[in-house]
């Protein structure tokens, strides 16, 4: 009996920490190059909203930003769609938010035109959006570390149990090696004094 249910128990803990492996991967690894992605996107982002002036041809610049907007949104999908915790989903929802009303930029005349230059106040309006997003960004980074580090301490434990179970089952065994050398004993020595008392009949 005790041997089904320590197998019973090394199996749960065994797939315990084969879930742990698969979503600090999947739901921490896997989403922090999701973090590093959009950030890069929105680094090009504000590098194209601040150097407005530089560029001759506007049109291939809003092209090249409502790309990168789009990359963000499709990486934000599939970030979405991994295991969240509720600060995450606030955080990316947030994020998605600023992304999808703030930093859409519908005409890049609201940035820069020929006749009035840069227009200082839009510039910084998308900065500072870029910033709050950037924000967001890092509390979702700084959930991944935390939550690897519960799920690192989760598969510690879990092999800690398994070890205990291990330590209890030689302790066992060895009881058992025990009480069989005692009944091995135990016997002879009956049957040798059964067969005493016989010879002295």
């Amino acid at each position: 009996m005790l041997i089904f249910g320590k197998n019973f128990l090394e199996r749960r803990y065994f797939n315990e920490l084969g879930e742990a492996f698969v979503s600090v991967y999947e739901d921490r690894l896997v989403v922090e190059s999701y973090i590093f992605s959009i950030s890069e996107n929105l680094f090009r982002i504000k590098l194209l909203v601040n150097h407005c002036q530089q560029e001759s041809d506007y049109s291939n610049v809003l092209a090249e930003i409502v790309a990168y907007e789009e990359n963000i949104l499709k990486t934000v999908d599939t970030f979405e769609k991994t295991n969240l915790t509720k600060p995450e989903d606030e955080f990316l929802t947030s994020f998605r938010s600023i992304i999808e009303n703030n930093l859409r930029i519908s005409d890049y005349n609201f940035l820069y035109s020929e006749e009035t230059g840069i227009n200082q106040k839009k510039v910084e309006e998308y900065n500072s959006a870029i910033e709050r997003a950037i924000l967001d960004l890092e509390k979702l980074s700084q959930i991944q570390i935390e939550e690897g580090r519960k799920l690192a301490m989760n598969s510690s434990k879990v092999v800690n149990k398994s070890r205990i179970w291990a330590q209890f089952e030689v302790a066992a065994l060895v009881i058992l090696l025990i009480l069989i050398y005692l009944l091995i004993y135990t016997t002879r020595k009956i049957k040798s004094a059964i067969e005493d008392e016989e010879e002295e009949y």
